[in-house]
């Protein structure tokens, strides 16, 4: 487990909301760098949970905010749309000097106003754009950091707690002397927002990145098609040379092999590879791939700027299309191809 030592933390007390997939698991690896957690969840599961690893738990925003030594700093790691709901509340526990963290995946426009609501009261506002997922106890958490430079500072020991260390990557050439945050995995990337920012155009790339191995996993998964029965009709194109597609790939021995030494060896592949030597066929997933807001934000990002990004946006796209939205749309096109051409749709395979 890569964690930095216990005296680490250097004194900090951070109150911690949301105990979910990731919140739990942040608050064990800070406890476990001398970082003290006061925790508050609204399920008392979570709370017991909380205590077991060594934080003090509360049962109330209140309770928690008044077993914290001033300035507070209070880490959210909530649903981006619940946000508000809860700094209502928090908000008004707070003195000027006092900081709030989110962790979540909020857009960054949303920083802006909540750091102009805070700024209004002298209480500091930091976003932090966190990747890691379930895997971050172990592994650590990659941070983008926005806001007010004092606070970063502040804040730092619970940032380095959470941050994977320098040993999880070598070192790029030309880096020297003592290695500075970005290359412990954490780094301040300027005024409210930024954090946010560089956060949601990570989880673009990563949707492009995803898309990208799907895509080419599935040209492989049909590499047999020329095994297959070849209908002859009006509306089929027909193939036209089965004899180069005869190919029984073992795709969860691909990725295994594309694991060592290839250029696009990646977490998302050994993550993949997981998966498929699980289950090869993934017939557990019926493929209706959500979005949680950040493609759609850098897709308009990009719009704004004038700047291309057809690869994130087409991957967007077809996280769309495989949740049905794409339906009517194919609908249209086959009345179109009827009316025209007297074109009848044929039946889906299987059925």
């Amino acid at each position: 487990m890569s964690t930095t030592s216990k005296d680490s933390g250097h004194g900090l007390q951070l109150g911690f909301v949301g105990l979910g997939r990731m919140g739990l698991n942040m608050v064990h690896r800070m406890q476990d760098a001398g970082v003290q957690c006061v925790a508050f969840d609204t399920k008392a599961e979570a709370r017991e949970a909380v205590a077991k690893v060594g934080a003090e738990a509360a049962d109330s925003l209140e309770a928690m905010v008044g077993k914290l030594s001033s300035p507070r700093a209070v880490w959210l790691m909530l649903p981006t749309a619940v946000v508000d709901t809860v700094l209502d509340t928090l908000v008004p526990l707070l003195e000027a000097g006092d900081m709030v963290i989110d962790g979540g995946n909020s857009h960054y426009v949303e920083d802006l106003r909540r750091a102009k609501r805070l700024g209004e009261k002298n209480i500091h506002y930091v976003d932090v754009g966190v990747s890691g997922g379930v895997w971050g106890r172990e592994r650590g958490y990659c941070q983008m950091i926005g806001g007010p430079e004092t606070a970063y500072k502040h804040l730092q020991p619970a940032f380095a707690a959470l941050a994977p260390g320098v040993d999880t990557a070598p070192r790029s050439p030309g880096r020297m002397g003592k290695p500075g945050p970005a290359e412990q995995g954490y780094l301040y990337c300027g005024p409210n927002g930024a954090g946010h920012f560089v956060k949601m155009v990570h989880n673009g790339i990563e949707y492009g990145l995803m898309a990208a191995y799907a895509e080419g996993l599935n040209i492989l998964h049909h590499a047999n098609v020329g095994r297959e029965k070849q209908e002859v009709d009006a509306e089929t194109s027909p193939l036209e040379h089965p004899d180069r597609y005869q190919y029984d790939l073992p795709l969860h021995d691909v990725v295994e092999v594309w694991r060592r030494g290839s250029v696009i060896g990646s977490w998302l592949l050994d993550l993949t590879a997981i998966e498929m030597n699980k289950d090869p066929t993934l017939k557990h997933y019926a493929g209706r791939v959500s979005d949680s807001g950040e493609g759609r934000w850098t897709a308009l990002a990009a719009i704004e700027e004038g700047v291309p990004a057809p690869v994130l946006t087409a991957a967007l796209f077809g996280r769309f299309a495989s949740r049905g939205n794409d339906m009517f749309a194919d609908q249209v096109m086959s009345a179109m191809r009827h009316a025209f051409g007297g074109h009848d749709e044929k039946a889906a395979k299987g059925s």
